[in-house]
């Protein structure tokens, strides 16, 4: 799969909710980062659903590169 544009040099942190359902963007496109606002649309790039299992910070990929999604993998730290 492609890997979005970057939209961030590291991880956002995120204080997820037990049971809620997320959408993380993979376009990298988002002005609601790291969250899908349909920017995608007419494009390869779906956003990935993520259903938290608990209450907890959770840090997802800015940079789009992750090989983890949606999840930060420490890619942006690769060159």
């Amino acid at each position: 799969m492609t890997k979005g544009q970057k939209a961030g040099e590291g991880p956002l942190a995120v204080e997820v909710e037990k049971d809620k359902s997320y959408y993380w963007c993979s376009c990298g496109q988002s002005k609601k980062q790291p969250f899908c606002d349909g920017s995608h649309k007419g494009t390869e790039f779906t956003p990935v659903a993520y259903k938290a299992e608990e209450t907890k910070k959770m840090f997802f990929c800015a940079c789009k590169q992750t090989n983890n999604a949606p999840f930060c993998d420490g890619s942006h730290n690769k060159k």
